[in-house]
């Protein structure tokens, strides 16, 4: 699965090659022009990391992160903050407020790149590891290959992405509406019962030499994949 960086700036220019070249790099990325369209966006799908602007309309970039910190379901995505403002006190005060990095304008792409990748082995190492593991499972994402107990399991591409998603947060439960999210995109429209096709032949596959289900099913909230269930 690729990253999910939300891209918060108001100047439309360099939301735009931020949006591009994060794309380029492998990130998946969607942006929010102030801090109010933010916080919404965040609401609705949480982001693997945020891209704050220190400067924002409606709502300010450190009063984003500030309730970023002060929400259970938020406080530990990573923000990185872009501002204008070079000075060491303006610095302190943005790391302060609870940001985990800090870019001064005007910056390197391959810098900010470079940065969000940091970040993100720091605090979500699982979504930049070549190579996840849970029981007796493992994905290879550089060899685009799955094995359970060292046999290779087969899967559709719709089956891989949902593995891979899964064993990011195993134990985890996420309902249908977010699997769709992360999954398909929330620009696809897909009825929310495709989920539970995929599920089924997900776990048919991961059971084909009759070992024990490892995913999860939890009614009325959704599927999880865990060992312990």
């Amino acid at each position: 699965m690729n990253p999910y960086v939300l891209v918060v700036e108001d100047e439309d220019a360099l939301a735009t090659l931020l949006d591009y070249n994060l794309v380029k790099e492998g990130f998946r990325a969607d942006r929010a022009a102030d801090g109010e369209e933010a916080l919404l966006k965040i609401s609705e799908e949480p982001p693997d990391l945020i891209v704050l602007d220190w400067m924002l309309p409606k709502v300010s970039g450190v009063e984003v992160c500030r309730q970023l910190r002060a929400g259970p379901e938020t406080r530990r995505i990573p923000v990185l903050m872009l501002t204008a403002r070079g000075e060491e006190s303006d610095k302190v005060r943005g790391l302060d407020t609870g940001a985990d990095d800090y870019l001064v304008k005007p910056f390197a792409m391959s810098e900010l790149v470079a940065r969000i990748r940091a970040l993100l082995r720091r605090t979500r190492p699982e979504l930049v590891e070549e190579r996840l593991e849970y029981a007796d499972l493992a994905l290879d994402r550089g060899r685009h290959r799955v094995t359970r107990n060292g046999q290779d399991v087969h899967l559709g591409p719709t089956e891989y992405r949902l593995l891979d998603f899964l064993m990011q947060r195993p134990g985890r439960v996420f309902s249908r509406e977010r699997l769709l999210d992360a999954v398909w995109g929330s620009n696809t429209y897909v009825e929310v019962r495709t989920v539970d096709v995929h599920v089924g032949r997900l776990r048919k596959a991961l059971r084909q030499a009759g070992q024990p289900d490892l995913i999860r099913t939890v009614r009325s909230a959704g599927y999880a994949l865990d060992a312990e269930g």
